[in-house]
């Protein structure tokens, strides 16, 4: 009998430390620790928006809702891939594939993925249509890891090991987002909770490989406070949302900072098109002390030019309240070929699209 009570009290810490491990509660921030706002101009949230917002365009398989998301991508057909959370904010205990595939129209393809993953959250599509997923949290045997996938699903790679969070290079704490150079070259941004005490960028080659790594956590120039998001210009510049800090962190690809922008706002997502023009998705300004503070700053996408650092076009949060929760609006990012934006929302569990208009 006792015997059997220890097991039964060990199978009960267990499952007690793979729930925290997939939902760590968000740490407590009081005015000394928050980052300082970002300077207020006349042009914060009042440049021109030309695009027309659409949502609930994507057509799900019978019986299948969407879960939180932040990651979306468009392919060069056209396709539009989602990675969402198994139809709640989370796919801890879910064997449902979190990876779909839609057409141009949003007429749902395939999905694949089931059993892999505990909390998808960063999203990139690379030259050769391959898939690649950062999951940011862990339970035992999945979890804190980069994958790659081809088109109809394999599994090509894994950066990290599953269900293994750590500081060294062969592991993870919290991947946020990942990116591919034209070399193939793979960048990965960890650090998705503060109080981790990892705000990182890894660098590897194309077989995965170990190369370099940057920045600690810190709210001076070239440190980073939850490094959200990646994108890259075409001069293969690395720009990193440095979300916490409320700026965008500019580096050359070996980790030297160039520039530390605060006009497009706190990034949560982040992509820079084939004329770079980068795209910052704001999901978390908020008046309050507390999370999210970075008061006067209006959430939305804001877009500019990166060869001026100019924002010239901002499309509001359509949230008639954003100060009321953590998060609204777009997460991640794409944009297609014809400048259609795409929306991933953890909040409103759905993917907009932004049509320009004409």
């Amino acid at each position: 009998m006792k015997a059997i009570i220890t097991a039964s009290l060990l199978l009960a810490a267990s499952s007690a430390l793979a729930q925290q491990a997939a939902n760590p509660p968000r740490p407590v921030w009081t005015v000394e620790t928050l980052p300082q706002p970002a300077p207020l101009t006349a042009e914060t949230n009042k440049q021109p928006n030309p695009y027309r917002s659409e949502f609930g365009f994507l057509k799900l398989p019978p019986g299948r809702v969407m879960g939180s998301t932040s990651a979306v991508g468009v392919d060069s057909r056209g396709h539009i891939w989602v990675a969402e959370r198994c139809g709640a904010n989370s796919c801890g205990n879910s064997l449902i594939d979190p990876i779909m595939e839609f057409d141009e129209k949003g007429n749902f393809i395939k999905a694949f993925g089931g059993g892999l993953t505990v909390f998808s959250h960063g999203f990139y599509v690379d030259a050769a249509d391959n898939i690649w997923l950062t999951d940011a949290r862990a339970m035992p045997g999945k979890g804190a890891t980069v994958l790659k996938f081809s088109p109809d699903g394999k599994l090509l790679m894994t950066l990290g090991k599953p269900g293994v969070q750590g500081k060294g290079t062969d592991v993870f704490t919290e991947p946020n987002a990942v990116i591919v150079a034209k070399n193939g070259d793979i960048f990965v941004a960890d650090g998705h909770e503060a109080d981790r005490g990892v705000a990182r960028i890894l660098k590897y080659d194309k077989t995965g490989k170990f190369l370099m790594q940057w920045g600690q956590p810190g709210k001076g120039q070239g440190d980073l406070e939850v490094p959200h998001a990646l994108a890259m210009d075409s001069k293969g510049r690395l720009y990193v949302g440095d979300r916490w800090n409320n700026r965008v962190q500019v580096y050359t690809q070996k980790g030297k900072l160039l520039h530390s922008w605060t006009q497009f706002g706190r990034p949560s997502g982040l992509f820079i098109d084939k004329n770079d023009i980068l795209y910052s998705g704001d999901s978390e300004s908020r008046r309050p002390v507390g999370y999210g503070y970075n008061p006067g700053w209006q959430r939305g996408i804001r877009i500019g030019s990166v060869k001026d650092g100019k924002v010239t076009a901002f499309i509001p949060d359509p949230d008639p309240n954003p100060d009321g929760g953590a998060t609204s609006g777009a997460e991640g990012l794409w944009v297609d070929k014809d400048g259609i934006i795409y929306g991933a929302q953890v909040k409103e569990r759905t993917v907009a699209r932004h049509l320009p208009q004409k």
